[in-house]
């Protein structure tokens, strides 16, 4: 007895493959845009054309966000010390949302649901209490921790 894969898992017709592409090919462009502005506008120069976080511009603190931008900015140049000396907490966050892109786009290649950090039961509930400690303490004015500053 032979078994058709076909008759089984029967191919997706292309309109199909296409509509399932939009969504990720566009968040993609999106990405590769950021990056792009990122790279020619220099937001490790004062005073350049990015604005400042607001956060920091109306009280003077810096928000876990922080130096995203220059951490983006370095990591774009393969400075790895500097992406995590401007901000460490987002290049695990950036390394977290590579891994369920990567898992998005899995899924659609492979038709079938892809594990992803989302899916650790315990993960997501520890995400808001260590943004809220890391927001704490990179704004503590002692040694080690004005190093953090940004």
């Amino acid at each position: 007895m032979t078994i058709n894969v076909l008759e089984l898992h029967p191919l997706p017709s292309l309109a199909e493959v296409r509509s399932r592409w939009w969504a990720p090919v566009g968040v993609a462009g999106v990405a590769i845009t950021g990056c792009a502005t990122l790279w020619f506008a220099d937001p490790t120069t004062p005073g350049g054309v990015l604005p400042v976080c607001p956060t920091k511009a109306l009280l003077g603190i810096d928000c876990p966000g922080c130096g995203g931008m220059r951490m983006v900015y370095s990591l774009l140049h393969g400075d790895i010390g500097a992406a995590l000396r401007y901000n460490a907490l987002s290049v695990i966050a950036l390394a977290m949302m590579s891994w369920a892109f990567g898992a998005w786009v899995a899924e659609i290649v492979l038709g079938r649901k892809v594990r992803s950090w989302q899916h650790i039961s315990w993960l997501p509930k520890v995400a808001l209490p260590v943004v809220l400690v890391w927001f704490v303490v990179r704004n503590l004015p002692w040694a080690p921790f004005q190093a953090l500053y940004v």
